[in-house]
């Protein structure tokens, strides 16, 4: 899976890397070249005490370092460059899929994974590519020129290369095989810690409620106690490949005097040789040991790129379809758009024993206003996401103005549907840069007309800087009712032909709540209205009422006809009344 990913986002970035092999070639012969001009120094200049000599040769050598360095500051420039844009591409396509997931393959990975997946595990990747550039590029350069360049000052003193380079490999090779496991175990806790983070960050407050703050301080502590565990284990396997690699090039190095004092002894070499020799291999060697920080990089980059790939071959399972049906097409042209059907519909999540959702069907007419209520766990949010698509039906076929919403493309499906969810979310910004996000050109008196249709213009009003006062992340600075209303707000402003309300209303006071069901009424005259509820007195004028049981519809009418012919209505009623007498 990292060579598939490398040769698909590096693609692009290929002139760049073609910039890297020249510069990176041009700075390995010049590193090359300098110990043979070395060895002319000692062997022609120092020898003979030619002055002249060694100003000349040393003037080249300083020229061609001068050269060196330029080459390998520019290959690394260009090799930086190649890296951070296939990070940025490939950042890009995980946001892109992500995207396109529906909640099932969101629940199946978490999110918490696909963040670190989507940073940490790209980031892996892209440093070995940067490390490539500067490093694995130069590394084959060197050492198999280093071997010529040895080989052609003293053929004699060759054979210590054959042995110290596999006793080099060898060595390294038995610590990189123990570092594999570890690092692939090494993501998994990265995950657990970003997992953890979450979900106290998310529900702070009810760690602060329950009073359980020393046990999220030792839950989060054990999850940092594991990756702390795992890269001490990693880090002591990478702190001796060093020692290792020191050992053999300390060893070769005496070994290459050792024996090389012996053939300047009996007059066949000559000082500066050895000089030469000893340099290349040392060349050779450090050639390796650059190649040694690859082999510790590639086995965690590989383990990310396998969890990238993992995302990016992931197709969700609610996919466009292939020949799309437009609204226009006169299978459609006689239907209102907004109206919504549902037809014997089922759905089961995959490896449950059980459907949540059987043989469900009713129709949402457009102009008119559908209720569904129901006790907890009979289906209702089950319901709502299959609605806008969210979730394909596993059985029966749900429609939207007579077409099935299989057959719609998801931007269009969703560009006539305004949802308002249970938990209203709101995005870091302003007030006005919310209520844009359901129609990007709408106007400032559009946007007050929504929000005093949600009941929100007063105290939009009141707050500082009225549409363009600041919004925190999550809404976290506005009130549980406030956010709600501006959820409902920006679904207006979209004017879309079916709204669907989920459990939107439970935030608001009874007062509230009625003088915004009023308006809505008013405002969205011809739209179909859905609405999930859990209190009996936000649907009482619903013209569709529909009771949820168990993943059926064991009840369908009006309020006065249910309170007649639904035994599970008149429970839903009666507790909610007597809960109120009580309070």
């Amino acid at each position: 899976m990292l060579w598939k990913l490398l040769v698909r986002y590096l693609q692009p970035q290929r002139r760049l890397l073609i910039a890297v092999v020249v510069f990176q070639l041009a700075q390995s012969v010049a590193s090359l070249y300098l110990p043979t001009l070395n060895a002319d120094i000692i062997d022609l200049g120092v020898a003979t005490g030619d002055t002249g000599y060694i100003l000349r040769v040393g003037s080249l050598m300083l020229f061609i370092t001068l050269l060196q360095i330029a080459c390998a500051v520019t290959a690394v420039y260009f090799g930086a460059k190649a890296a951070m844009g296939m990070g940025r591409d490939l950042r890009g396509a995980i946001f892109t899929r992500v995207g396109g997931f529906s909640e099932q393959e969101v629940t199946r990975f978490g999110p918490a994974s696909l963040i670190t997946r989507s940073t940490n595990d790209v980031q892996q990747v892209q440093q070995l590519v940067l490390m490539s550039a500067t490093l694995m590029v130069a590394a084959p350069m060197l050492s198999i020129g280093g071997v010529v360049m040895a080989v052609r000052q003293d053929a004699q003193l060759s054979w210590l290369i054959a042995v110290s380079v596999p006793a080099l490999l060898l060595g390294v090779g038995l610590i990189v095989s123990r570092m594999v496991p570890l690092f692939r175990l090494m993501q998994l806790r990265i995950d657990a810690v970003n997992r953890v983070l979450r979900e106290q960050l998310a529900g702070i407050r009810v760690v602060r409620a329950f009073v359980r703050e020393d046990l999220e301080t030792g839950r989060f502590a054990g999850a940092n106690a594991d990756v702390t565990d795992t890269a001490l284990r990693a880090g002591r396997l990478m702190a001796l490949a060093f020692p290792v690699v020191m050992l053999v090039l300390n060893v070769s190095s005496v070994a290459v005097i050792w024996f090389g004092s012996f053939r300047i002894e009996d007059g066949s070499m000559q000082v500066g040789t050895l000089v030469a020799f000893l340099s290349y291999l040392l060349q050779i060697l450090m050639s390796v040991m650059m190649a040694t920080f690859m082999a510790v990089m590639i086995p965690r980059a590989a383990v990310s790129a396998d969890r990238i790939g993992e995302v990016l071959e992931t197709e969700s399972s609610v996919r466009p379809p292939a020949h799309p049906v437009h609204f226009t097409d006169d299978a459609s042209r006689s239907t209102a758009r907004g109206e919504l059907e549902m037809r014997d519909v089922g759905f089961a999540y995959p490896g449950a024993e059980r459907p949540v959702l059987s043989g469900v069907s009713f129709t949402a007419a457009a102009g008119r206003t559908t209720a569904v209520i129901g006790s907890t766990g009979s289906g209702k949010t089950t319901l709502v996401n299959l609605m806008p698509r969210l979730f394909d039906a596993t059985s029966g076929a749900v429609l939207m103005g007579g077409v099935d919403v299989r057959e719609l493309h998801p931007d269009l499906l969703w560009g006539h549907i305004g949802l308002v969810p249970q938990r209203p979310y709101l995005f870091s910004g302003t007030v006005r840069s919310n209520l844009l996000y359901g129609k990007p050109d709408a106007t400032e008196e559009e946007l007050w007309h929504a929000l005093a249709t949600a009941q929100a213009e007063d105290f939009v009003r009141e707050m500082e800087g009225g549409l363009d006062a600041p919004v925190s992340q999550g809404g976290t600075n506005v009130s549980g009712g406030q956010r709600q209303r501006l959820a409902i707000a920006r679904a207006l402003v979209k004017r879309p032909e079916l709204y669907i309300f989920d459990d939107s209303f439970s935030s608001l006071d009874t007062a509230t709540d009625a003088r915004l069901r009023q308006a809505l009424r008013r405002d969205t005259a011809g739209a179909t209205l859905v609405i999930i509820a859990q209190r009996v007195s936000s649907i009482v004028d619903a013209d569709q009422i529909l009771v949820l049981d168990g993943g059926r519809i064991v009840g369908r009418g009006t309020h006065r006809e249910l309170l007649e012919t639904s035994e599970t209505y008149r429970e839903i009623v009666s507790s909610q009344l007597a809960a109120e007498e009580a309070a």
